[in-house]
C-alpha cells in the first residue's frame, strides 16, 4: 500500500515556531525525536524555503518605466561632489559621555547649508547620490525641502519607484513639468484635471507670476472644493497679497469651514484698507481709548461683553481657551485684527512709542501689549515692532511691550536684517546667552560682525565663570553653523586650555578648549564648502 506524504505548509511552520514547539508540536512531516523539536522546526524551515524559491515561476515582464526627466542644471564640481557624499554619509564623529561632542564638526547639521548654496549657485545633484539624498529627506522632516529641490526632478521621479521615498509625492507636482503661467489653455487644463499637489503648484506658480490670475483661477472651481483644499489654497494667496484680493477674501468669510473664515479674515486684517480692517477698527476703538478721568494719561479698556454675529463673521473665535476670561480674549482678537494706524489718532496723536509706554487701567496693558505685538507681526509694521521691543539693553521683565523671548523673535523678524541683528547683539552684550537662543535663530546668516563677536565675548565670559561648555550647547550649535567662517582666525586663541580659576568647575577649562576647537574646525570647514562650490 501506498503511503501519502502530506506537505507542510508554511503557515503551519510559522505557527508553530510563534507558539513554541512545547505548546505545539510541530506539523506532521516535521521529525522530531526526543527534544530536537525545536532544531527540526528550523530545519524544515529551512528546506521549505529553498522549495519555495526553487519553484517560483517568472512573473511576466513589467513595462519599462519611462525615462527620468533632464535636469539642465549645472553638474557639481569634483570636490563638491566629494563633500556632499560624506555629508549624506553622517561622517561626524560619534559623540562622548556627558554632553561632550568632541572637536570634529557635526557634519549632519551642516548638510541644510550645504545643500541651500548649491541651490543657489544653481548646482543639480549628482544621480548617484539621490538614493542617500532621498534617504535623509525621509528622515529629517527639516531637510525635506531643501532636498528635494536639489534632488531636482530626477529625485521626484526615482521616488516615484520606491514606496519609502513616496513622502517626496506629496505636496509637489510629482515631477510634472508646471505650464507657463501665461499659457492660459494649459494652466485651465492642469488646473481642472490635475492632482492636488499639482494644483497647489501651479496656483503657486500663476500667483507669483499673475496674482490677479490666480484669484481668478481659484474663483472658477472654489464652491466645488473640498473645505481643506480649500485652506490651502487661500493659504497661497499670502505671497503677493494685496488691496485686489479683498473681495475674494470677503467671499471667503461666508465659508462653510471655519479654518477657511479664519484665515480669510487673517488675510484681510492684513490689508488696513479693507471693509474688514476698517470695521475691527471701529470695534476695537469702542473698547480702548484715552481715560478721561485720570489724572495722567492712561487707557481706559472695556472689553466686549458679547461675542456677535458680524465679530464671529470677522473671525473672532467665541469660545475661549481654557483658563481664559472670555472678554479678554475676544479683546485681544479684535485689537489684533485692527490697523495699527488706528491708535495714534485714537489715542491723541501719540507715536507707537509714547502708546506703549502709557498705563492701561484695571491691568489690561499686557492684553493690549500681546495684542500689538501680534498685530505688528500680521502687519509687518516695523514702528511698532521697535516700540514694542524697547532698547535691548532694558531689563526683559520691564519690557515696553513684548514680555516673553518669543514674541520678541517674532518682532524682531518685521525688522530689516542689520538692525535685527545690532539689537540682538546689545541684548546679548547686557543679558549674557541664557535668553538668546531664540532671539539668536532669526537672524540672519552669516551673522554680522557685531552680532558674532558678541556671541563670542558671552561665551568667552562665561568659561572666564568656570561653567561647563555643554550648558551652553544650544548657543555653540548655532555659532558653528552661523558665524562667519572669516572669524575661524580670530577664535584660534580660544582654543588654548586656560587655567582654571580658584571654584571653577573640574576640567571645564578642557572641555571649553576641546569646544572652541570644534567651533573653528566647523567655520574652515564652511568655508572650504563653500570654495568648493564656487570652484
Amino acid at each position: 500500500m501506498s503511503r501519502t506524504t502530506r506537505t507542510t505548509s508554511w503557515d503551519d511552520l510559522v505557527t508553530s515556531a510563534l507558539l513554541g514547539t512545547d505548546r505545539r508540536t510541530p506539523p506532521d512531516g516535521v521529525p522530531a525525536p526526543g527534544g530536537r523539536a525545536p532544531l527540526a522546526l528550523l530545519d524544515a524551515a529551512a528546506v521549505h524555503t529553498v522549495r519555495r524559491r526553487a519553484g517560483l515561476r517568472p512573473a511576466a515582464a513589467r513595462p519599462r518605466p519611462d525615462p527620468a526627466p533632464r535636469d539642465d542644471r549645472r553638474e557639481l564640481p569634483g570636490p563638491a561632489r566629494r563633500r556632499l557624499a560624506a555629508l549624506l554619509a553622517d561622517r561626524a564623529a560619534p559623540a562622548g559621555s556627558a554632553g561632550r561632542r568632541g572637536a570634529a564638526p557635526d557634519l549632519t547639521e551642516l548638510l541644510p547649508q550645504w545643500l541651500a548654496a548649491a541651490e543657489a549657485r544653481g548646482y543639480r545633484a549628482p544621480a548617484s547620490a539621490l538614493p542617500a539624498l532621498l534617504d535623509a529627506a525621509r528622515a529629517r522632516t527639516d531637510l525635506r525641502p531643501l532636498a528635494l529641490r536639489f534632488a531636482g526632478p530626477r529625485g521626484i521621479w526615482l521616488a516615484g519607484h520606491n514606496a519609502e521615498w513616496r513622502f517626496a509625492l506629496r505636496g509637489t507636482a510629482a515631477g510634472t513639468a508646471l505650464p507657463a503661467p501665461g499659457d492660459g489653455h494649459a494652466v485651465r487644463r492642469l488646473w481642472e484635471e490635475g492632482l492636488f499637489a499639482e494644483r497647489v503648484a501651479l496656483l503657486g506658480s500663476v500667483r507669483a507670476h499673475d496674482p490677479a490670475a490666480a484669484v481668478a483661477l481659484l474663483s472658477e472651481t472654489w464652491r466645488t472644493e473640498r473645505a481643506e483644499d480649500r485652506l490651502m489654497f487661500l493659504d497661497s494667496l499670502r505671497t503677493g497679497l494685496s488691496d485686489a484680493d479683498e473681495p475674494f477674501l470677503d467671499r471667503a468669510l461666508s465659508d462653510r469651514s471655519r479654518n477657511v473664515r479664519a484665515t480669510a479674515a487673517e488675510l484681510l486684517s492684513a490689508l488696513p484698507g479693507s471693509a474688514l480692517a476698517g470695521r475691527m477698527a471701529a470695534r476695537a476703538a469702542e473698547c480702548v481709548g484715552l481715560d478721561r478721568t485720570a489724572a495722567v494719561a492712561a487707557i481706559a479698556v472695556e472689553a466686549p461683553h458679547a461675542c456677535d454675529a458680524e465679530m464671529e463673521r470677522a473671525g473672532v473665535v467665541p469660545t475661549a481657551p481654557s483658563g481664559r476670561g472670555e472678554r479678554s480674549w475676544w479683546l485681544g482678537q479684535l485689537v489684533e485684527a485692527a490697523p495699527l494706524a488706528t491708535w495714534p489718532e485714537r489715542l491723541g496723536g501719540r507715536t507707537p512709542e509714547e502708546i506703549v509706554a502709557l498705563p492701561a487701567a484695571d491691568g489690561w496693558g499686557d492684553e493690549l501689549h500681546a495684542a500689538w505685538c501680534r498685530a505688528a507681526v500680521r502687519q509687518h509694521d516695523a514702528d511698532w515692532a521697535r516700540a514694542l521691543l524697547g532698547v535691548p539693553s532694558q531689563p526683559t521683565a520691564t519690557g515696553p511691550g513684548a514680555s516673553s523671548l518669543a514674541e520678541r523673535a517674532k518682532l524682531l523678524a518685521t525688522l530689516p536684517a542689520g538692525e535685527r541683528a545690532a539689537w540682538v547683539a546689545g541684548f546679548i552684550s547686557v543679558h549674557g546667552l541664557s535668553e538668546a537662543f531664540q532671539l539668536l535663530g532669526v537672524c540672519p546668516v552669516p551673522w554680522a560682525g557685531p552680532l558674532g563677536r558678541a556671541v563670542v565675548d558671552a561665551l568667552d565670559i562665561a568659561r572666564d565663570a568656570g561653567s561647563y561648555p555643554w550648558s551652553f550647547s544650544g548657543v555653540m550649535g548655532l555659532a558653528e553653523r552661523c558665524l562667519d567662517p572669516d572669524e575661524a582666525s580670530r577664535l584660534e586663541l580660544l582654543t588654548a586650555t586656560p587655567d582654571e580659576p580658584e571654584g571653577a568647575s573640574p576640567g571645564a577649562g578642557g572641555y571649553w578648549s576641546e569646544a572652541f576647537r570644534r567651533l573653528v574646525s566647523t567655520l574652515r570647514l564652511r568655508a572650504a564648502m563653500h570654495a568648493e562650490l564656487a570652484a
